[in-house]
């Protein structure tokens, strides 16, 4: 028979047992809300945030001076005013245009650029092939082959200027033994050029052969291997087959070199530290960016100087177009 007295009441813990476990639940689903609230903030804006040093840095020291310069070019301004423009719109290009040191400076970088850049390649291309097969030590010879890129240009630029002494250099002393009189490397036309080709060479050598030595480890050894059954030699492996696959690792390289042989300044400028910016006694080696130095610097025609660096600029750009043009007919030929 059922008993007809009340059910015991539930103690006050038990009353709030439900309540607060209810609580309890409710705050840990808002915190979970709001870590996944975070996580998905710092999922979209993360990125933003690391690269915005690159663009803030960018703006700053990149853009803004472009752009600065294009405004000056179309000034006379000079530098010990900067803040006194007179505008006279595209009369500091039309100047260069009729300006002879402008397109001797032009030429000679043209022809330093070729002396320099394509015995270079060629030799870098040469290097590569030799350390992409296992040698003893091969890790000492790619630390060596970049050494000479590790060096400052004005470190560099000095020692080969006392290699290249007309009296004294050691340059001179090696051909006197070959029975050739000393030649005079500062003051002659291709020979100041030619030596001042030799310091890029030096210093950029080793850095172009590592870029196509990781190009050649990344090549199948399927290719090598169905050469070699069919008996093609190891020199016929590299130019039917090594050459062909870094061609667009070469064609980078070629604009590469091409944009630092636009912008040469530090090796010219100090080879013949007693010319100064006018890169010897008839200009014989001054380059685009000594001719710049010396108008901004030198005779404190900031808007020359800044007309000077936008047709730099205007150089460079057609040669990224050509590199384009080029890449994209590899691209449809491969």
């Amino acid at each position: 028979m059922a008993s007809d007295a009340p059910a015991a009441a539930p103690s006050k813990g038990e009353e709030g047992a439900a309540p607060r476990g209810q609580a309890d639940g409710v705050a840990d689903g808002r915190r979970r809300a709001r870590r996944s609230r975070r996580y998905r903030l710092d999922v979209k804006w993360s990125p933003y945030a690391f690269v915005a040093p690159f663009f803030v840095f960018f703006l700053a020291f990149g853009l803004f001076p472009l752009l600065y310069t294009g405004w000056a070019s179309l000034h006379r301004v000079e530098l010990t005013a900067p803040t006194d423009m007179e505008w006279v719109g595209l009369r500091n290009f039309s100047r260069l245009l009729e300006d002879e040191f402008f397109w001797n400076a032009l030429k000679n970088t043209v022809t330093i650029g070729l002396i320099s850049t394509v015995p270079q390649l060629l030799i870098a291309l040469g290097i590569a092939h030799l350390l992409n097969y296992r040698l003893r030590g091969s890790m000492f010879f790619r630390v060596v082959a970049l050494t000479p890129y590790a060096t400052s240009v004005a470190a560099a630029t000095l020692v080969f200027v006392l290699l290249f002494g007309r009296d004294y250099g050691m340059i001179n002393w090696a051909l006197g033994l070959a029975g050739i009189d000393n030649i005079d490397w500062q003051n002659g036309e291709w020979t100041s050029q030619l030596a001042v080709s030799t310091i890029v060479i030096w210093r950029w050598t080793g850095y172009n052969a590592l870029i196509y030595l990781a190009a050649m480890q990344a090549i199948p050894h399927d290719l090598y291997e169905s050469a070699a059954l069919d008996g093609a030699s190891r020199l016929q492996q590299f130019i039917h087959v090594t050459v062909p696959s870094l061609r667009p690792t070469i064609l980078f390289t070629c604009v590469v070199s091409t944009i630092g042989a636009t912008q040469l300044f530090g090796e010219p400028l100090l080879f013949n530290g007693g010319a100064g910016a006018t890169g010897g006694a008839d200009h014989q080696f001054q380059t685009l960016g000594l001719y710049l130095y010396e108008q901004g610097w030198v005779n404190l025609h900031l808007g020359r100087a800044s007309a000077i660096a936008w047709a730099m600029f205007l150089i460079l750009l057609v040669i990224g177009a050509v590199n384009w043009l080029l890449a994209r007919r590899l691209s449809k030929s491969a």
